[in-house]
């Protein structure tokens, strides 16, 4: 690559994983995260990608770069894998506790990203819930479901954590405690199916000649669901470009990240969630 393209801007400070949010934005303004954050409100910037403090981060993006207008939660937005293609789970971990309203907030910003990013004509919303009969689950479900319902998104109703990775619906809306524990035991779940191949595959003389059979196959599948290859998490409702990668995230999943936030600029999907506000009834007082 031509290196003469990259640009290193020097910064003093360094927030740490023990630092608490609002306290590291506001002590350390010459880290890099509020540097880069900072380029991002003033324009400087197109995209900010960090696999740093993901409190720091989220309060950096709500603090810094600001909420969009009309939306009352930020959300972190992952795509999985499923059986019927990508799906996004919002939120994942910004807010372990939100008002029936932000509900269909996530539905919309939800709906407008997969039907740009993915090419979705009208992608199907479900709410994260413990049973799919609409009475089930609390207050604040039984009133989310309510307004999704009466709303212009294609909501299809209550889903189970089963129907995630079945690909039932396309976009599924759950508060951030919920998707994020949804989202470890997705990530768990595939860890956990192959070492199990692995084991039975090299037991025996006759598991390692049936693996070389299955390479090529279990091969695609773990491309499939590999954290690495799918990269790091938007962030929507907030003001510009934000992906939180994983701290542990290696070279593969940080360019994985650079080139779809590349593509989330260059398909000005940013923009249309924006505008999207504008032609749906999002800020209903519930």
């Amino acid at each position: 690559f031509d290196r003469s393209r990259i640009i290193i801007t020097e910064t003093r400070d360094d927030v740490t994983n023990y630092d608490k949010p609002s306290e590291a934005i506001r002590k350390k303004k010459n880290s890099s995260l509020v540097v880069g954050m900072r380029k991002i409100k003033e324009n400087a910037a197109h995209a900010f990608i960090s696999a740093g403090n993901t409190g720091a981060i989220l309060a950096a993006s709500m603090l810094i770069a600001g909420r969009m207008k009309g939306i009352v939660r930020p959300a972190l937005a992952p795509i999985v894998p499923s059986l019927n293609g990508p799906v996004m789970i919002i939120d994942a971990g910004m807010n372990t506790r939100i008002k029936p309203i932000s509900y269909l907030q996530f539905a919309v910003m939800g709906t407008e990203y997969m039907r740009v990013r993915y090419g979705m004509e009208n992608p199907r919303v479900g709410l994260l819930n413990i049973g799919s009969e609409e009475n089930k689950g609390n207050e604040i479900h039984r009133q989310a479901y309510e307004i999704l319902i009466n709303s212009q998104v294609n909501f299809i109703g209550n889903i189970e954590g089963k129907d995630v990775p079945e690909g039932n619906a396309d976009i599924v809306v759950c508060d951030g405690f919920v998707g994020n524990a949804m989202l470890k035991v997705m990530e768990g779940t595939g860890k956990y199916f192959f070492n199990h191949l692995g084991n039975i595959y090299s037991r025996s003389i006759w598991g390692r000649i049936s693996y070389l059979l299955v390479k090529h196959e279990l091969k695609k599948i773990k491309k499939q669901v590999d954290p690495e290859e799918i990269g790091g998490t938007p962030i929507l409702g907030v003001n510009g470009i934000v992906f939180k990668c994983h701290g542990n995230s290696r070279a593969k999943a940080i360019k994985n990240t650079i080139l779809n936030a590349c593509s989330v600029k260059y398909q000005s999907i940013m923009e249309q969630v924006k505008n999207s506000f504008v032609h749906m009834k999002t800020n209903v007082q519930t």
